[in-house]
């Protein structure tokens, strides 16, 4: 943040509530006795990884440049999952200032052995990869160990049956590459207790499961071990339309690793474009075994609304396993993924939905000792703007003059979107000083938002809708309000279709329909995350007129 003014603090902003509610057709299906829906982990949620410890599974997901960073859950039938926390909650363990959204935090992956609990990541542009530890997943996490000495991105760590533990990462092929794109999987063993890795780096997979085709971007390796073979899969072919996962497999930890002979493993590449309720970019999986036997994939994918344009970035998804002749399959070829199939079997029968999947409705009266764990940062606050304590009740939260487009810290709250279509409304006192804004920000990245802010100025109090696409920015619609009333602001957003309301005491009005809400992809704005949306105040500059 930067520095306060010489002149007074200016007031904080008070926000009275905030509610989403989700509505997308395909959840409105009943859903069959005895199935669990796609995806389990709703919006913003990519690069899952996955670990069972006893009859409790842990998921960590990939959070960029977001903060709190690296997200935990606990689930005990993979289905219904509950958020523990955080990995990165502490302001010393990273810092994200400078990155674009899309930098920060990649892949982490979790492990556990012994009583302790192993994430490791990359702090892409902000210290190269590292490893955290916890003997509770809940935390306290230690700070960072970087790794300068392993390359790339993606590492992951796989403890084998004979004590030794290794650790896995996607890097530059040994050489020079032969082509945009060309990448290596590579193994290295890994001292848990010093957190370290010793001894020669090897080439498991260069270029990928068929490297006469050229394949692009291995990455997201993980090893396991099933009757003798270690089992190598990594995603492939990016993160977009052609993603997939592929698998190889070896009887020596060190190869040479065969590929199965009917790769990928999992993609949807290969259907038809025109499909209803499209699941695209499926890849980055990771397999875990349930105490009953049966093994489990979870894996990304994205619900585009049109072509390759979603709002609701990369979302985490679960398929059970088909070991075929030793190796795993997780959907045939041709094949859609489902947005309802069977459940596990330890999930219960007459199980209610799940918390963090199917439409739902989520409110936040803002009326307890801390914020909601629902709650984000765009990159890692320096110093505190987000106050319940000093109006119960209420948010207050103090402008400041880093805004959205900033490469810091705005004050902004930042809740994924995760539907489709979908209402989200807060309600707030309009600011009573010239120079500050707030209202609702739409936010896909720092070139990439939507902004529905009251203000003061010459003339009374003003509602105006601001739009941020790229180098261009400006006010796309504007309205004066009653600046002495309660102000309750809405957006409906279907796909692409966006709509914003305002009720200043005299009923709801339109001030903006039919806004394009395409610059809010990940396909237009580029990048790797979705859309969030919350409340926002910032100071001058004012918007463009």
């Amino acid at each position: 943040m930067l520095s306060a003014p010489a002149c007074a603090e200016p007031a904080p902003v008070l926000f009275d509530w905030f509610e989403y509610t989700g509505r997308d057709a395909v959840f409105e299906r009943p859903l069959p006795e005895g199935h669990y829906r796609n995806p389990i982990l709703a919006g913003f949620h990519p690069d899952p990884s996955i670990v069972r410890v006893d009859d409790r599974y842990y998921l960590v997901n990939s959070s960029f440049a977001y903060f709190p960073g690296i997200p935990i859950f606990e689930s005990r039938d993979l289905v219904h999952w509950t958020p523990l926390g955080h990995v990165i909650d502490r302001p010393g363990q990273l810092d994200f200032d400078g990155l674009g959204i899309s930098r920060g935090v990649f892949a982490p992956a979790v492990e556990h052995r012994d009583g302790v609990f192993y994430v490791v990541s990359t702090a892409v542009d902000a210290g190269g990869n590292f490893v955290v530890t916890a003997t509770d997943p809940a935390g306290p996490w230690s700070d960072p160990t970087f790794l300068p000495e392993v390359g790339g991105i993606d590492p992951s760590l796989f403890f084998d049956d004979d004590g030794s533990a290794w650790l896995l990462n996607n890097g530059a092929p040994e050489g020079i590459p032969r082509y945009d794109g060309h990448r290596a999987i590579w193994l290295q063993r890994f001292d848990p207790d010093t957190l370290r890795t010793v001894g020669p780096r090897r080439v498991l997979v260069d270029g990928g499961a068929d490297p006469g085709a050229n394949p692009i971007w291995i990455e997201g390796p993980h090893l396991y071990k099933r009757d003798g073979w270690y089992i190598l899969t990594s995603a492939e072919g990016g993160t977009g339309p052609q993603h997939s996962q592929v698998v190889l497999r070896s009887r020596d930890i060190w190869g040479p690793y065969a590929p199965y002979a009917h790769n990928p493993i999992l993609t949807q590449r290969d259907l038809p474009p025109g499909r209803p309720a499209p699941v695209t970019n499926a890849g980055h999986a990771d397999l875990v075994e349930a105490p009953d036997g049966r093994w489990w994939a979870v894996f990304l994918a994205s619900r585009p609304y049109e072509g390759d344009r979603y709002n609701t970035g990369r979302e985490t998804f679960l398929l059970p396993v088909d070991w075929r002749d030793g190796w795993p399959v997780i959907l045939d070829r041709g094949l859609p993924i489902p947005d309802a199939a069977p459940a596990p079997a330890a999930m219960p029968a007459a199980a209610a939905q799940a918390p963090l999947s199917g439409n739902f409705a989520w409110r936040d009266d803002f009326d307890g000792p801390a914020l909601d764990p629902a709650w984000t940062f765009v990159r890692v606050p320096k110093a505190p703007w987000a106050d319940l304590a000093a109006h119960p009740g209420r948010l207050a939260l103090r402008p400041l003059r880093d805004g959205l487009d900033s490469l810091r810290n705005p004050a902004f709250l930042a809740r994924r979107q995760q539907h489709r279509a979908f209402e989200a409304r807060t309600a707030l006192a309009v600011p009573t000083e010239a120079g500050v804004s707030a209202g609702l920000a739409l936010f896909q990245g720092e070139r990439h938002w939507l902004f529905l802010g009251a203000r003061r100025t010459g003339r009374g109090a003003e509602l105006f809708l601001e739009r941020h696409d790229g180098d261009a920015r400006a006010i796309v619609a504007a309205a004066a309000i009653d600046g002495d009333a309660p102000l309750t602001l809405k957006v409906v957003a279907d796909g692409a279709d966006h709509a914003f309301a305002y009720d200043d005491g005299r009923g709801w009005r339109w001030l903006a329909r039919d806004i394009d809400g395409r610059l809010l992809s990940t396909d237009h704005a580029g990048g790797f995350v979705g859309t969030t949306l919350g409340p926002h105040a910032r100071l001058a500059p004012e918007p463009a007129e």
